[in-house]
């Protein structure tokens, strides 16, 4: 039974796309915003300072250095293993999103440099299917993750994602130890893990990879748990805090590193990078 598939590939291309308005308006102080000034302050309002959401492209644009882009995805889609179907078939859901979102795939796989630093760095787009993480999204993670082995270098995971792909099924929670596995090799060869959780990092992609970081770094604002507040709620019977799964409650409970601003997010990265360079000297 195939799980993967060569055609319908194309490489990502991090170049934007003409804007459809000059303007949008904040759907937390209600102001109309000019496009180019959001974009230029990290998706950040400039007037009340609420986040915007950032693609997959404009999350690397972000944090890489200008033009050390290289697209180092295999060449693969997701195929149809169980022929499955809801409210319509799995390979249309998988089309509409590929048109939606410009990527072959629901992660964006590359290597770059970051304040001159060489990475290898991985970043998922909730767009596509809620950055579910399927037997393609799985076999980037591990392919990047080689890639950084063979490039000896650090490898950087940028999560946003609603957990395993349903339509999937046991071949979508097959990539929970699958990736695992492959992060053992990584430390192994003593080469830095740094995974980044931002808005909303959950289900079994929380619950395997991205909780195996040598540093795990929240960007502000960030979702952070495995099941629904409500589906927890009931099957404990008991009221959760009001921070349950907040940036602040991933922190104080451990969970996490450090909390981030988006506008320093590059920064911080910068600074963990140089700290393992010097480490490894």
């Amino acid at each position: 039974m195939a799980i993967f598939k060569d055609k319908q590939y194309f490489r990502v291309n991090l170049d934007k796309e003409a804007d459809e308005g000059l303007w949008l308006r904040c759907k937390s102080c209600g102001e109309l915003v000019f496009k180019r000034r959001v974009r230029e302050n990290n998706n950040i309002c400039p007037n009340c300072g609420e986040y915007f959401f950032l693609t997959a492209k404009e999350r690397v644009e972000s944090l890489i250095d200008e033009g050390s882009f290289e697209d180092v995805s295999e060449p693969i889609v997701a195929d149809d293993p169980l022929g499955f179907q809801d409210e319509k078939p799995y390979p249309q859901r998988l089309g509409e999103a590929q048109e939606k979102t410009g990527l072959p795939s629901a992660i964006i796989l590359a290597s770059a440099k970051i304040s001159q630093m060489p990475v290898v760095i991985g970043v998922m787009e909730f767009q596509f299917i809620g950055g579910s993480m399927g037997s393609v999204m799985g076999e980037q993670i591990c392919h990047g993750m080689e890639e950084a082995i063979k490039r000896h270098c650090a490898f950087i995971l940028v999560s946003s994602s609603g957990g395993a792909r349903m339509q999937e099924g046991a071949f979508a929670l097959l990539q929970m130890v699958k990736t695992t596995a492959v992060r053992g090799r990584l430390a192994k060869e003593g080469l830095p893990f740094i995974s980044v959780m931002t808005y909303p990092t959950t289900g079994g992609v929380q619950a395997s990879i991205a909780s195996l970081g040598d540093i795990i770094i929240a960007e502000k604002g960030a979702m952070i748990g495995f099941a629904g507040r409500r589906v927890i709620k009931e099957t404990i019977a008991e009221e959760l805090p009001k921070n349950f799964q907040t940036d602040a409650f991933a922190i104080e409970h451990g969970i996490i590193d450090r909390v981030v601003k988006r506008e320093d997010l590059r920064g911080e990265l910068t600074s963990v990078l140089r700290f393992f360079q010097e480490e490894s000297e």
